[in-house]
């Protein structure tokens, strides 16, 4: 029997449809419930490719005993993350503050209006011996300490919206100026935390960490670092090589399949977490392009080739936008679909040449992952050796695409489209690849046509069957800005002066993000817009997660719109972030490294190269790619007042025009 997420559009809540728990979705009239019975919220939230959260639901959501329980003493709602981020948020920073650790499956406990009192991740069904109170108990215990001491989880819930108000609030000491000079140390900071032996930093799991990697890049850019302090040039590009190595050889990225998966679970990036997610590979797709263009190693553009192929050949829909996620398991078990034992490889290579192939790729009998079954790793460190076993990685995928293939989600984020048309149009410049720009131009038109409404409002969600939903979030707008103005910057090399149509719709959101986001109080953006539906709190995300913050995204836009267009608006609001960010870049730049991308970017200048009665593009985008990334605009103008040639702007100050593009590209 079904419960009321039978009939939601969310994959993960329809997941959850047949548990003997009586679910709601997130909705006006399960707080009225909550109310009316005077019992607590168990707030749970997941998202369909989350293997653990998949665990927690045979466990725990399908054992009737356990959802009795639950269906006596609270009002259940389940919340798919991807969809509803913005209470995704909320409960998640409440977790943090109790836990001091956070993901998913996220379970949060709350008052019957939703403030939110105790939390968690996992719990398991029963005592396993890891210091995890079982999932029965916690219940009993909530529900019990609800009935006879709620002032006390009242305490609770109070001091944690205190808190969630405290961190909204940008961590700026009084009468502190900003300094360009405060970039540097953070990025000192940062490749101290490296691990030196294996890439990424810290200790397992390791997450691909794109945005350090981008701060890095950025700050290698400077002319201090390049100058003034060689050797610190040098460790930056001792650990951005070392990184974007280790995860491309690693497990990580699909040997055989291309594309990322979420996370690894041991310090060697040997085994991940398998779901593939849509943020991931567009995060990283520019992360790689950025380090082809610096390092030229061709194992980084072999990365960059297969993603994309992987995104065309499993990801994309046919509206030209793409679906968010692989699932990590198949047939109910975790990565079944991607490891192989030597038997397996040997039924399609052959005896001697799987053999060569098991070597080269970690397969072994005993194993590197489990029941003697292999995640492929690429041993050899020589790339020649790699791409002669190109032809057998494609024999194993047509035979891999006949196992049980892992879930795929077909919604359609705003979001992560954003980042993934972001990374597509860096890779497609970088790389001389114009249907990759062709396929980043059609996921913005996506957006531009499909998900944005007469008033200027964008919508978050798409579904086949029901279309746009949801009301955007500052993540939507933000994103979205950011990766139109990556577009501006190349899309004139496919089509002359087509450029000034997206800057022009940039502008627009940004406008909409001025108008409905902003603090009228303090810097800073909020999560949602002044209109949207009235939650328990009204956040600020500040600090990047798996994805960036919208706040950082803004900084990189803001930098670039003040570039394009000389408008004092922008500067103003760019202005406002610098001060938001001092504390930041000298205390925590692990944790805001977009944002300190942003402001090395601004820093070093964003560069304008105008381009007038000049036809073929390639020449200069040739020129441009020889060199390493920074952003640069390419705009093709017909202004009467601008002379024919190119001319170079970086900042408020334009060089004298010239006919050749190389003198002009010399100057920076």
């Amino acid at each position: 029997m079904s419960n009321r997420l039978a009939n939601e559009s969310s994959l993960y809540l329809r997941q959850h449809a047949g548990n003997p728990v009586d679910w709601w979705p997130w909705c006006p009239e399960a707080l009225a419930e909550a109310k009316r019975l005077n019992r607590p919220l168990l707030v749970s939230v997941g998202y369909s490719s989350c293997h653990w959260c998949h665990v927690m639901e045979r466990e725990c959501f399908e054992n009737e005993y356990i959802a009795n329980l639950m269906n006596q003493h609270f009002i259940n709602i389940k919340v798919d993350r991807e969809e509803r981020p913005d209470i995704d948020h909320i409960y998640m920073e409440a977790v943090q503050m109790v836990t001091q650790q956070g993901g998913w499956p996220l379970n949060c406990f709350c008052l019957p209006d939703g403030s939110p009192f105790f939390g968690g991740t996992y719990f398991p069904p029963e005592e396993v011996g890891r210091g995890i109170i079982p999932w029965p108990q916690l219940l009993l215990r909530i529900s019990k300490h609800f009935k006879e001491a709620r002032a006390d989880l009242e305490e609770n819930a109070d001091s944690i919206l205190k808190n969630m108000a405290h961190n909204n609030n940008a961590r700026t000491p009084g009468g502190g100026e900003w300094s360009n000079a405060l970039l540097l140390p953070g990025a000192r900071f940062i490749c101290r935390q490296h691990d030196d032996g294996h890439g990424g930093f810290g200790n397992a799991p390791k997450f691909p960490p794109s945005m350090k990697l981008n701060y890095l890049l950025e700050v290698r850019n400077s002319a201090t670092c390049e100058l003034a302090e060689p050797e610190f040039a040098s460790r930056i590009d001792a650990v951005v090589k070392k990184t974007l190595s280790a995860m491309a050889r690693g497990g990580l990225f699909d040997q055989v399949g291309g594309g990322f998966t979420r996370y690894s679970v041991d310090s060697e990036w040997k085994i991940p977490h398998f779901e593939k997610m849509l943020y991931d590979n567009g995060l990283l797709l520019d992360v790689y392009s950025k380090g082809w263009l610096r390092y030229r190693e061709p194992l980084f553009r072999a990365v960059i080739e297969e993603t994309v192929g992987w995104l065309k050949r499993e990801m994309l829909a046919g509206n030209g936008a793409f679906y968010s996620s692989l699932d990590a398991d198949s047939e109910g078990v975790e990565g079944k679909c991607y490891v192989w034992n030597p038997e397996q490889v040997f039924e399609v290579l052959g005896r001697e040449e799987g053999t060569a192939f098991c070597e080269t790729y970690d397969i072994s009998e005993s194993g590197n992952f489990e029941h003697g079954l292999s995640n492929p790793i690429l041993k050899p460190e020589d790339f020649s050796k790699r791409q002669d076993w190109s032809s057998q990685r494609q024999k194993l995928l047509a035979a891999r695409e006949l196992r049980v293939q892992p879930g795929k989600d077909t919604k359609q984020l705003v979001a992560w489209n954003a980042l993934c048309l972001r990374g597509l149009a860096e890779a497609g410049f970088a790389l001389g690849e114009q249907e990759w720009l062709k396929m980043a131009r059609n996921v913005a038109d996506w957006i531009l046509e499909k998900m944005l409404l007469e008033d200027g409002r964008l919508c978050a969600v798409f579904y086949e069957e029901k279309g746009p939903q949801g009301s955007a979030c500052l993540d939507d707008y933000a994103f979205t800005i950011e990766a139109l103005l990556s577009l501006v910057s190349h899309v004139d090399w496919l089509e002359p002066g087509v450029s000034a149509t997206y800057l022009a719709r940039a502008r627009e959101l940004m406008d909409a993000v001025c108008t409905h986001f902003r603090d009228e109080k303090l810097p800073g953006f909020f999560f949602t817009a002044d209109d949207h539906e009235k939650l328990v709190f009204r956040k600020k995300e500040w600090f990047d997660n798996a994805i960036p913050s919208g706040n950082s995204s803004l900084i990189h836009s803001l930098s670039c719109l003040y570039a394009l267009t000389g408008d004092a608006v922008y500067e103003r609001e760019l202005a406002d972030f610098r001060g938001a960010c001092i504390q930041n870049a000298t205390e925590l730049p692990h944790g805001t490294s977009h944002a300190m991308a942003g402001l090395t970017a601004d820093a070093v200048g964003v560069a304008v190269v105008k381009v007038k009665g000049i036809k073929d593009l390639e020449p200069l985008r040739q020129s441009i790619t020889e060199k390493p990334w920074r952003r640069i605009f390419v705009q093709c103008t017909d202004d009467a007042e601008q002379p024919d040639g190119y001319q170079l702007c970086v900042g408020t100050q334009c060089l004298e025009v010239s006919t050749d593009h190389r003198e002009v590209l010399e100057k920076l």
